[in-house]
């Protein structure tokens, strides 16, 4: 969906996420209260995929509530180089037999193992152009937002 959207921020988002294997993913506990845990995400047939341990507290979570938001792993330092990511949206768990045994074929994980499709509903991109934090959305339906500030301004530059 991304893709055919915004080409260009797709790629970058995509590359943002190819740079590091592991990544952070915020799903709702039972109570209602955040729950962060390490994943490995997977951009394939031109979509988000999510797998996970059998029986582990994220799946769980999911399967309750599918909301989720997962955060690119920002690497060392503190320049942002490639930028900072992050995706929002629904997991969908996947529990066709030949779609998992497809993906499994290539991605080769741990079996057995959990497998959710994301349906993005948020990508942010939050990079540096000096004397600018840019921070460019995209929510479906709607045309790539970019905001440009500084710290020291008092109202945001939208454009």
């Amino acid at each position: 969906m991304v893709e055919g959207a915004v080409p260009e921020f797709a790629g970058r988002v995509r590359e943002r996420f190819g740079a590091y294997r592991h990544h952070v993913l915020a799903t709702l506990r039972k109570d209602g209260g955040p729950r962060l845990t390490g994943l490995e995400a997977d951009f394939r047939y031109g979509e988000l995929w999510l797998g996970m341990m059998v029986g582990s507290r994220k799946v769980l979570d999911l399967r309750r509530d599918p909301r989720f938001s997962l955060h690119a792993n920002p690497g060392p330092g503190t320049d942002l180089s490639g930028g900072d990511v992050r995706v929002s949206g629904q997991a969908v768990e996947v529990t066709d037999p030949g779609l998992v045994a497809r993906y499994a074929a290539v991605v080769k994980p741990p079996e057995p193992f959990h497998l959710f499709r994301a349906e993005l509903t948020e990508v942010l991109h939050t990079s540096v152009e000096a004397p600018y934090v840019v921070l460019e959305s995209w929510v479906p339906g709607r045309p790539l937002r970019t905001i440009r500030r500084t710290s020291d301004d008092a109202t945001l530059r939208v454009g």
